[in-house]
């Protein structure tokens, strides 16, 4: 079954022609068969041109069989609508339908049905690749019983043999003698019978980190379109640490840069290749082939063995290497060498070529001749697909018999194996591949050491390269170097031209390498112009002169991007090599933010953390709000009542009588080491090396830049031990910035750091009588003023038998103690609490009233009464900063801007009217100052930070930072609510019991 696909060849290809598939594309319906791409369906059916170019609207074509394609993206409709996806690894199913893209594609406003889940692995050996080296690293590392993981992007493994004819029909590729597709069952066979071994195709590893951690994305049901199964993952993003990786990942060829190179029918010599054996699909009649080296020659030959007319090979090179002449005698195939394409004609689609000669130096000359053709296959070289190579800081060199960038060196943990090194030759990829793996799965004590050494290369077949062939009536500007982004030549000579000479510079200016595609056909070839652009303004005595006037670019070894060719010659050409590679950042190809984001979206986007009493609050009408992705009660309504009015009730509670709160969400990070109190005082302004045993002390943290971080009680469980508490929202923050520290600055320290925040539940027993209940929820516990002094904390056992760490603590500025127990008996002491308190009318409250509480105390809450800005003097806490030692962030406060006397200071606010409610963030002017927002900015102040209604003031009251706010003190300034001016006073930030005479009871 073929249907009506005029390029489709009679025989051969890795597609089931009998079943097939329909699908629509720009509104035209097309058939394929299972194994088909959507590419390979356009091109069965002489569909070649797709989407013009993005800027220009030029004519554009598949150029490429890979995800190196730069040209033909694909809009997908339907259920799963997604755009910028290259046509060649879009896999054909029935029911189909796409539009052709111009480089730019379209969000799909529509909710998308499909699930994307998330797995974490770790495994021995991972092996990224299924091509022949890759194989090999797999089969010889599983044999050992480890643990191997195989990726490949494509839908079945074999890489490059699944661009071979098939000996048994005809093909070449020969392994030990026998057929290469021999080897490739024989090895696929192996793997599928290995245990521990787990081969994933349709998977791209797509960004490689620290320690060996990669991240790849599988396509698990794309190909079955609206055939997926119901509750199975689309796509799965796969979080992989691994204790080697053997990266295996091939190489992409390049184009050739010349006039009108970009015209539909100019594809990728391998891509043709590609099509014709893998697809049974000819992308042309009357083909042409130009090459810079050999391999061009293979795709030759098998377009012959297709029955595909092979019009011409244009060679640059002056000779042949004895392979490319017999292939060429062997097939009798016209080779005009010493040669270069310099033009297309067509319209739009390629009908022929314009040949002319190179003289010594690559330059065309002589009288054209004109080649007719509706296909050119170019190879312009090859380059290894080092990305994650890179992305590891992997170091990188130009290899010049290559003409390539390849590894210099892998990084530590890693193995390297077949054309990723630049070894082109199959049975030396397999060899270097087995030896890899086998050396892989050794190093994590599997199997014995590998017996013999890593393989040699052949050297390979001399290439002639062209950076770039000139010659056009219209100078430079139809030499496209990166078709996605519409750059030419003549870009890049305008980039030079403003002085510009690094590559890093030359991408940003022209944005070439900047599309989806990463630049994986133009990169190199834009490194290729931009240095014979830049011998162009050599000195006519001499070429070394260029470096010396505008200035080589010499590499930082820390960059791992390259190494400089320390071999060079002065005065020789400029090569890639000496200019150095742009940054290659993941994702090696674009991975949709819906895998990236998984299930965690809609009510699962943030986690809902709940503390052991959830369950009480939400049965006792608690109204909830979300603190660092914690549930925690914001006040307790009675039936009738709003929040201002239970508010109110609660904080008369705990001014009064007593009040409960469910404290757990604090962070609590236990920090321990013989180094532990070492790191507090590095870390905190304040001092805790020399806190007693079971004393407590409130602490600051401050960033490098002298600005409030965080602040919170930290207790002194053992001379080695501390229990740190941190805000409930910055808990996370904290902890990574304390192994931050300890990994970077200070890895000689005994330190370790642990979240201990939801092993606890802390019960806040509030109020003038909570030292009556306390009494009685730990009748062993002396609750004295003597007994029991204010921060300080007691180990006791509560009188239903649970094993507490009570501490007094108040962040009310009332009586209060906090009880710590297990997570297990939380509920249990709450409950306990709450009986203990009932003859005096406890009652619980949240975080409403809990705000209401510290603010009339002046108690600042990091992140909304500071803002990244404030300094802990800044707050009116200089008395918790240190004189006498070192911290972080201490020697930013010798900076004159954080010693300026007009630095916004922390205040309290009380409304004139004793009415006014202000919306925190309220602006805050000079009482004379004029509102005229028409005529410019309103100069001002300050801001609110905290506003709420006081039921022990009697009054709204608020806490802003106002410049020189401290000097002001009853001084009137406006708050500016809407058009209303409304006078307020400034007051010291304590407004409630400034004396401490309520802290003991």
């Amino acid at each position: 079954m073929t249907g009506a696909q005029p390029h489709r060849l009679p025989r051969g290809g890795r597609v089931d022609r009998s079943t097939l598939l329909r699908c629509t594309v720009d509104g035209h319906e097309l058939t394929g068969h299972p194994g088909d791409t959507v590419a390979s369906a356009m091109l069965a059916h002489s569909v070649l041109e797709v989407g013009p170019s993005i800027y220009r609207g030029r004519p554009r074509g598949i150029v490429a069989a890979g995800a190196e394609e730069p040209n033909a993206l694909l809009q997908l409709a339907g259920s799963y609508a997604e755009g910028m996806l290259p046509a060649t690894t879009v896999e054909l199913y029935d029911g189909l339908s796409a539009t052709t893209l111009s480089g730019r594609g379209r969000l799909d406003p529509a909710p998308d049905p499909a699930l994307y889940d998330k797995k974490y692995v770790h495994t021995d050996v991972l092996v990224v690749g299924a091509g022949p080296a890759g194989l090999a690293a797999a089969t010889a590392a599983s044999a050992t019983g480890a643990r191997v993981l195989l990726l490949d992007e494509q839908a079945k493994t074999g890489g490059s043999l699944l661009s071979e004819p098939d000996i048994r029909t005809g093909g070449s590729a020969v392994l030990g003698g026998s057929p290469a597709a021999d080897w490739l069952d024989t090895a696929r066979a192996a793997l599928a019978a290995a245990p521990e071994t787990t081969v994933l195709t349709r998977t791209t590893a797509f960004g490689a980190y620290d320690d060996n951690y990669v991240l790849a994305l599988q396509r698990r049901t794309d190909h079955l379109g609206p055939r997926a199964p119901a509750g199975v993952s689309r796509q799965r993003l796969w979080h992989i640490r691994a204790a080697r990786v053997v990266l295996a990942t091939g190489a992409h060829e390049r184009p050739l840069v010349f006039a009108d190179n970009d015209r539909p029918g100019v594809m990728l010599a391998s891509a043709v290749r590609t099509y014709v054996n893998r697809y049974a699909v000819a992308p042309g009649a009357r083909i042409a082939v130009a090459t810079t080296g050999d391999s061009a020659y293979d795709t030759a030959r098998d377009l012959r063995a297709a029955g595909v007319t092979v019009v011409a090979v244009i060679d640059s090179r002056a000779e042949l290497t004895p392979r490319a002449a017999a292939l060429a005698d062997a097939t009798g195939i016209h080779v005009r060498t010493g040669s270069a394409v310099t033009g297309t004609r067509g319209g739009p689609r390629l009908t022929g070529v314009t040949v002319r000669a190179l003289d010594a130096h690559g330059r065309p000359t002589g009288e054209g001749t004109e080649t007719g053709c509706d296909v050119l296959a170019v190879s312009g070289g090859w380059s290894p697909v080092v990305h994650l190579h890179s992305q590891r800081q992997g170091g990188l060199r130009w290899d010049d018999a290559l003409d390539a960038f390849v590894p210099s060196e892998p990084v530590r943990g890693q193995h390297l194996a077949g054309a990723v090194c630049g070894t082109w030759q199959l049975p030396e990829c397999v060899a270097e591949g087995s030896y890899a793996g086998g050396r892989a799965a050794y190093e994590t004590g599997h199997g014995p050491a590998p017996v013999t050494e890593r393989p040699v290369r052949t050297a390979p077949g001399p290439v002639r390269p062209l950076r770039y062939v000139p010659g056009a009536e219209d100078g430079d500007d139809t030499h496209f170097v990166d078709p996605q982004r519409d750059v030419t030549v003549a870009d890049i000579r305008r980039a030079t031209g403003t002085g510009m000479r690094g590559a890093e510079h030359i991408k940003r200016y022209t944005s070439l390498g900047t599309a989806n595609d990463q630049g994986k056909t133009s990169g190199v070839n834009a490194l290729g112009v931009l240095a014979a652009l830049l011998d162009e303004h050599d000195e006519p005595d001499g070429r070394h002169g260029r470096h010396g006037r505008h200035g080589r670019h010499e590499p930082d070894e820390r960059d791992g991007r390259y190494e400089p060719d320390e071999d060079r010659v002065p005065g020789a050409a400029t090569t890639p090599g000496d200019l150095g590679t742009t940054t290659y950042r993941a994702p090696y190809t674009p991975v949709a933010f819906a895998a990236l984001a998984g299930r965690e979206r809609g009510d699962l986007f943030d986690p809902a953390r709940r503390t052991a009493l959830h369950a009480w609050h939400a049965a006792h009408g608690a109204e909830f709000e979300d603190v660092g992705q914690w549930k925690r009660p914001r006040h307790y309504p009675l039936p009738g009542e709003d929040m201002d009015t239970a508010v109110e009730r609660e904080c008369r509670a705990a001014r009064e009588s007593v009040a409960v709160m469910d404290a757990s969400t604090l962070g609590k990070i236990e920090v321990w080491g013989a180094d532990a109190g070492t790191f507090l005082d590095r870390v905190y302004t304040n001092g805790f090396k020399k806190l007693k045993t079971g004393f407590a002390r409130y602490g600051v943290m401050c960033g490098p830049d002298g600005m409030i971080f965080d602040d919170g009680v930290t207790l002194r469980l053992a001379p080695d031990r501390y229990t740190m508490t941190t805000t409930t929202g910055n808990a996370a923050a904290v902890l990574d910035r304390l192994e931050e520290w300890l990994q970077t600055e200070w890895p000689g320290l005994d330190v370790h750091c642990t979240s201990v925040t939801e092993q606890w539940s802390t019960v806040a027993v509030v109020g003038p009588r909570s030292r009556e209940v306390v009494a009685r929820v730990a009748p062993g516990l002396d609750v004295s003023v003597e007994g029991f002094p204010f921060m300080t904390f007691r180990e006791t056992t509560l009188a239903n038998g649970v094993p507490a760490r009570v501490c007094r603590i108040s962040f009310s500025g009332e009586l209060a103690y906090e009880i710590n127990v297990s997570a297990w008996y939380g509920q249990a002491v709450w409950d306990a609490v709450l009986e203990a308190g009932r003859p005096y009318g406890i009652t619980p409250y949240g975080t409403e009233t809990m705000h209401v509480l510290r603010a009339e105390k002046g108690f600042i809450i990091v992140g909304q009464d500071t803002d990244g800005t404030v300094t802990p003097q800044d707050a009116g806490m200089s008395w918790v900063v240190s004189t006498s030692k070192d911290f972080i962030g201490k020697r930013s406060f010798s900076r004159p801007d954080t010693r300026r006397p007009d630095r916004k200071h922390l205040v309290g606010l009380l409304p004139e009217d004793g009415a006014t409610r202000l919306p925190e963030g309220t602006q805050l002017i000079a009482a004379d100052v004029p509102l005229t927002p028409d005529e410019g900015p309103v100069p001002t102040l300050g801001h609110v930070t905290s506003s709420y209604r006081s039921p022990a003031l009697g009054s709204p009251f608020a806490l802003a930072l106002v410049a020189a706010g401290r000097e002001r003190l009853g001084e009137t300034v406006h708050a500016v609510v809407g058009d209303t001016r409304v006078p307020v006073r400034l007051h010291g930030p304590v407004l409630y019991d400034p004396e401490g005479t309520k802290r003991d009871g």
